[in-house]
């Protein structure tokens, strides 16, 4: 078999740059060693920024987020049991960002693909990829007991990050810079309306971060910072919506509607980044190259984007014979995942207990978030970091 394009990994980034280049007219194969049913039951971020919407629509896949995500115009932020809103549309000259569920978004993805009639193995055994360092790279891989390789003319690593590419590149031919945060997320899926419908909520206590999210009018997230060495069974719901409460302000924790959990996890947070993202004709993209801690729910809209740059790249060079956008791929794509890490990185410090700096550390960061409610200035660095910096910020024009 062959194709123009292997992509490794059916999850958001893998099934959207697929799309893309199916619209471009650019063969593609999708390659994924789970199955359909455990690529959609993962649950992940539910915030997307302008960009990513506007993706999905250039993908032809916007009906789902258009009819069924809501748009969110601020952000709430909770402290020494105040709330405070943030005007993210009135800062950012009118931006947005949507809340619509990653399993959804996947979904919309599945159905495109499976109605165009595109290649998707799904429970591939044994993945590897081979000859990215020259012309001739390829896959390899089992389906139902048999071996098969798929010829092409570029790898996308889009398989995470515990994948098989970029475990696949030499050793000594990329940097890794990563950050473990001492604590993790508890996050409780419950069918209750959120408590602030239009807002995530983000909220700093001396007990710790608490962060109110939503999946749909009748679906929410909802997190409490926990110690790493947690255990979930320890975490009954009454519990932890207990601790929830406690972690807002007065008036939102007596309004908030609480109900069985449907799913209950704890997720360790961290910052990590490989460079470069380009190997010969490998080219990595999403959490296959970086991580972000989920605070400043970045990680599948740098995805979004990571695709976005390497889509174009490859339209460049089937269309007009050019390798200028491969060539550069890397480059921009790292510019945009290191904007993102430092927000990430600086929201996520902001907000949190960490267990070595005590009552100063807490007073500090109080201190910092008056200054960050009642500065204009300071506000809108949060509200344009928050909705997406433009895809070309900072970049100098190609000649």
């Amino acid at each position: 078999m062959r194709t123009q394009v292997a992509i490794i990994g059916a999850g958001p980034s893998g099934l959207l740059l697929g799309q893309l280049l199916h619209k471009a007219g650019i063969d593609n194969v999708i390659i994924e060693r789970q199955s359909g049913d455990y690529v959609l039951g993962r649950i992940r971020a539910g915030i997307l920024e302008q960009i990513t919407v506007d993706l999905l629509r250039e993908a032809g896949v916007g009906a789902g987020v258009e009819q069924g995500g809501t748009v969110h115009h601020s952000i709430e932020l909770v402290f020494k049991n105040t709330r405070h809103p943030i005007d993210v549309t009135g800062l950012t000259g009118g931006k947005v960002v949507t809340a619509y569920g990653q399993t959804e978004m996947t979904r919309d993805l599945m159905a495109a693909r499976s109605a165009a009639g595109l290649t998707t193995v799904y429970s591939a055994g044994n993945v590897s990829i081979h000859g990215f360092d020259g012309a001739s790279p390829s896959v390899r891989y089992e389906k139902d007991g048999q071996s098969h390789e798929l010829e092409c003319d570029f790898i996308a690593g889009c398989d995470g990050f515990h994948g098989v590419c970029r475990a696949s590149v030499p050793e000594g031919s990329i940097t890794e810079y990563e950050k473990v945060y001492p604590f993790g997320w508890l996050g409780v899926l419950a069918d209750v309306p959120p408590v602030s419908p239009h807002a995530v909520v983000y909220a700093n206590s001396e007990r710790g971060f608490g962060l109110c999210s939503m999946r749909s009018l009748t679906r929410s997230r909802y997190y409490v910072q926990c110690p790493i060495d947690d255990k979930v069974e320890a975490w009954s719901d009454d519990r932890f919506w207990d601790e929830l409460r406690r972690r807002l302000d007065p008036a939102m924790a007596e309004a908030i509607v609480t109900g069985p959990s449907i799913e209950k996890s704890i997720a360790p947070l961290r910052s990590f980044v490989a460079e470069p993202m380009r190997f010969g004709r490998l080219f990595l993209a999403g959490d296959a190259a970086h991580i972000v801690p989920p605070t400043g729910a970045k990680g599948l809209n740098l995805a979004a984007s990571d695709v976005k740059y390497l889509s174009s790249a490859f339209i460049e060079h089937y269309r007009e014979k050019s390798n200028a956008g491969i060539d550069h791929y890397s480059q921009r794509a790292l510019a945009r995942v290191w904007r993102a890490e430092r927000f990430s990185w600086w929201l996520t410090s902001l907000m949190h207990r960490f267990p070595d700096t005590g009552g100063f550390g807490q007073k500090v960061q109080e201190a910092e978030l008056e200054y960050l409610v009642n500065s204009e200035a300071m506000s809108r660095t949060l509200a344009e970091n928050y909705v997406g910096l433009p895809l070309n910020f900072g970049e100098t024009p190609r000649p």
